[in-house]
Order: C-alpha cells, then sequence, then structure tokens
C-alpha cells in the first residue's frame, strides 16, 4: 500500500487541486478516490530487499564505504562512450558497474548510444531514426573522443555484445533507457530472459516513468529506478534555459515543480522502483532519509571529482555514478 505520509500529501493535494478547480466537494472527492484506485489497483510492487541490495551493493568490486562506483557510459571520459572498449577500461579500472544508454536503429536494432544523432560521438552524421545498423557498424565510435588515436576503430556496440562483455567481466549493468518504451521493454525481456544472471546484476533505469512502468508490466521481476534532476524541463544539464520566450520558460517551471512532486509522492511507488538516480547537486542527508524510508536507494549522478567522490563514499555513503575512475574532470552531458 501507499506510505502513509504520501498518501495524505499526494491524495490531500490532488483534493485541494480539484475543490480549486471545480469548487465542488462531490467532484473533488469522486476524482480523487478515483486515482487512489487506480494507484492501489495497478502499482506495481517493489522487488524485495533482499535481491535490490545484491544489485546495487554487490558483495564484490565495491569502493571504500561498501558503495557502487558506476562509470558513466561506460566511462566517457576514460574511453569511447558507449562502447565495449569503455566497459573494459570501466572494469580494468575497478568500477563496480557500468551505465549504458539503449537506443535503436532505423531497423530496430537495439544498440548503445545516448543521443538520438550519430553526430557528437562517431565519424558519421544523421539521426538513428534513418541510419540502420549496417551503416552505424562502420562507423568509428571513438572518433570524437580526446583518446581517439588510442582507440581508433572502436565499434558502436549492439546491446547484445554490450551485455555479454559486462558479464564476462561481472560489472553490474545500469540499462539507462532513453525512450522507445514498447520497444525497449520488449528488448531487455529478451536479454533477461536470455542471461537470467542479469535478474541480479542490473537496473533499468530512465528519466520517463513510462518506460519504467512498461518494463514492469513486461517482467516484474526487474529491479528498475526513476531517473531525475529538477527543473530538467526547463533547463539544460549545465543550467541554462533551454527556451528564450519568457513565457514557455515559466511553463516549463511549473510542469518542473509538477514534476519534481510526482516523482516523490507518486511515481515511484505506481512503478515501484527500489532506486532513484539523482543529480548530485540535489542529493542531502535529509534527501536520503527520505528515500530510505520508503525502501529506495539513492544514486548520485555524475560525481567526477575525489573531493565528491569521498563527500558520497564516506558521508552519504550512496552510489553514484561518474565519467572517470582516474582523474578528475568535468560532467559529460
Amino acid at each position: 500500500m501507499l506510505q502513509l505520509g504520501d498518501g495524505l500529501t499526494c491524495f490531500s493535494a490532488v483534493f485541494l487541486l480539484v475543490l480549486l478547480g471545480t469548487r465542488s466537494a462531490v467532484w473533488s472527492t469522486a476524482l480523487t478516490a478515483s486515482l487512489y484506485l487506480f494507484v492501489v489497483l495497478f502499482r506495481f510492487p517493489q522487488v524485495p530487499a533482499g535481491r535490490v541490495k545484491q544489485v546495487l551493493r554487490p558483495g564484490s568490486r565495491l569502493a571504500s564505504g561498501g558503495v557502487s562506483v558506476v562509470a558513466h557510459r561506460g566511462g566517457g571520459h576514460d574511453a569511447p562512450e558507449n562502447t565495449i572498449a569503455a566497459i573494459r577500461a570501466a572494469s580494468a579500472n575497478g568500477a563496480t558497474g557500468v551505465e549504458l544508454d539503449l537506443e535503436f536503429t532505423a531497423d530496430g536494432i537495439p544498440i548503445l548510444m545516448h543521443d538520438e544523432t550519430v553526430d557528437r560521438t562517431t565519424n558519421g552524421s544523421g539521426p538513428l531514426s534513418i541510419l540502420r545498423f549496417s551503416e552505424i557498424s562502420k562507423l568509428d565510435a571513438a572518433a570524437k573522443h580526446r583518446l581517439s588515436d588510442r582507440f581508433q576503430g572502436e565499434k558502436v556496440p549492439t546491446l547484445q555484445e554490450a551485455v555479454e562483455e559486462c558479464i564476462k567481466h561481472q560489472l553490474t549493468i545500469y540499462f539507462d533507457v532513453k525512450g522507445h518504451a514498447d520497444e525497449a521493454a520488449a528488448a531487455l525481456k529478451k536479454l533477461y530472459q536470455k542471461h537470467p544472471v542479469l535478474y541480479n546484476s542490473s537496473v533499468v533505469c530512465s528519466f520517463e516513468p513510462k518506460v519504467i512502468y512498461r518494463m514492469r508490466q513486461a517482467d516484474p521481476e526487474v529491479v528498475t529506478a526513476l531517473t531525475h534532476r529538477p527543473w530538467s524541463l526547463s533547463r539544460f544539464g549545465d543550467g541554462s534555459p533551454r527556451y528564450t520566450s519568457a513565457w514557455k520558460h515559466l511553463w516549463m517551471q511549473v510542469l518542473d515543480v509538477l514534476l519534481d512532486w510526482a516523482h516523490h509522492h507518486l511515481l515511484w511507488n505506481l512503478c515501484g522502483v527500489s532506486a532513484f538516480l539523482l543529480q548530485k547537486n540535489y542529493i542531502s542527508t535529509d534527501i536520503v532519509q527520505y528515500w530510505a524510508e520508503r525502501g529506495v536507494e539513492v544514486v548520485a549522478w555524475t560525481v567526477n571529482t575525489a573531493v565528491e567522490k569521498k563527500y558520497y563514499q564516506q558521508l552519504l555513503n550512496i552510489n553514484y555514478i561518474t565519467d572517470s575512475l582516474t582523474e578528475d574532470c568535468e560532467p559529460h552531458y
């Protein structure tokens, strides 16, 4: 069932908003009760805590303090992001796991890619929506990397290839799903069926609650997480506004407030997530405690300096995602 505090906060707020809009206590009560029944009937329970701990804090490869260190996009500072080379480098550098971005080619092949185009990371150009895998497989995934000479000719891997490499190195996998909820859930379900070890060594995460809900529908045994950065609708990762129009920016800020509220009081419960991946600047002891009371682990991203790593490991004692396991670096947005 819903946490008592969350239930009172969530449904009291809904009741008051509907009451203000309709001026009808009957409609307010009916709509609030309907929402409550929807959540109760269609929510997914969390995966058992013992298995979640096995995934998020495996017995081996943990950093000091017993936390997991996860290489962002495989460790995009140390090797070309989302490549087999990055996975191998992350393993060699002592990572507990890797965060990998799932996207699809025009012909439906699941691959590792962060962007919707190949322009930023490869020597190719164009959106994934019009590029077939036969075309993408010819690209150099190291072409734009700072260490391109060392990794020249590195290919864009399929999801299958990446998973097999991670299993080989006993790395925990954080599947970051960018969209394509139905396709992603189907592709990942096949992978979990083919490699049952993933149930105890991986987590599916996304900024989009729909993706996580679809994944739980496809396979409720999969450990899942919501990813969140406050003000993500109105601002880019570096803090700059997404929109030049003042009215549109203001409207997106309103939606940001609503989305943040929904994450903390409704969506996590509806999806039954086991972890909350939160941008590092918004994490405090109170936030960690808030989620711990709900059986949810906080994972910080992206933590890229030695001072920050020490803070999250030793003081907050939470897992973190980093762009580099070898040196301090700027965040990769």
